[in-house]
């Protein structure tokens, strides 16, 4: 039987900046917590501690990402636990947030129907910023300037995982030098492209990035109510836990030293 988002009682954990590796294992940890019913739904907002390219679960790391590019950056390679693409991330200019909740909120949709259904109080809160912004099937948020943000997305026991990476803004140099995808697509005036392809929001709105969360959250909490919440502490330790076993190990990530 499918619930509605009002049926849930709604918790908010925005922390501090973690590390690209413990952000992975947050999300399987939460999730998991959510689906056994030891947590209520949860929004997460997610802070970066330092830069990171995130691939999907399925992914070949050695088609996705130029090691000597990420090198030279200072940039971590992380693997996640949902399919999807590339996700270039740098913390001042990256929105990251997470939807856990029971499986029955999304009961009978199909996955391009849960995708929107998941995101359409993002473009609320996108549209009160004076952005008239879409859902693009599979997985993309766009507007008519360009592509706004990438979700993904998993059903794991009894919930189901939907994250999304915005931008805030792009190094779009710095994207081409550490990403292999999308190279031949932008050869030519690279910078320009790559802007055109992915809108940055603060072109957009103008507003600090602060702010952009501040308007997501207080759309989330007036639509389906939302209260703030931390993860409690034998919850990190399992995460920083899979962090050592899985998320930070070669084994997990691709990574051949």
């Amino acid at each position: 039987m499918s619930a509605s988002w009002n049926d849930f009682d709604w918790r908010l954990i925005h922390d501090g900046p973690q590390s690209p590796a413990l952000h992975m294992a947050l999300d399987e940890v939460i999730t998991d917590e959510v689906a056994a019913g030891r947590r209520p739904p949860t929004l997460r907002v997610w802070e970066w501690a330092s830069s990171a390219v995130v691939i999907g679960r399925f992914q070949s790391l050695r088609n996705e990402v130029d090691p000597e590019g990420a090198r030279r950056h200072g940039i971590e390679v992380v693997r996640r636990i949902t399919g999807g693409g590339a996700m270039f991330i740098e913390p001042g200019n990256t929105i990251t947030y997470s939807l856990s909740a029971p499986e029955s909120l999304v009961a009978g949709l199909s996955f391009e129907q849960s995708y929107a259904f998941m995101d359409a109080w993002v473009l609320d809160a996108l549209r009160s910023l004076g952005i008239e912004a879409w859902y693009q099937p599979l997985n993309d948020i766009a507007s008519k300037a360009g592509k706004i943000a990438g979700a993904a997305q998993m059903r794991r026991g009894k919930a189901v995982l939907h994250h999304v990476t915005m931008a805030y803004d792009i190094d779009a140099d710095k994207m081409l030098q550490v990403l292999r995808i999308g190279r031949e697509k932008l050869s030519d005036k690279a910078t320009q492209s790559a802007n055109k392809r992915v809108d940055p929001l603060r072109s957009q709105t103008g507003l600090p990035r602060e702010a952009v969360i501040a308007r997501m959250v207080d759309t989330f909490r007036q639509a389906h109510g939302l209260r703030d919440d931390a993860v409690r502490e034998d919850a990190m330790a399992r995460a920083r836990q899979l962090v050592q076993e899985k998320f930070g190990t070669t084994t997990w990530t691709g990574i051949v030293a």
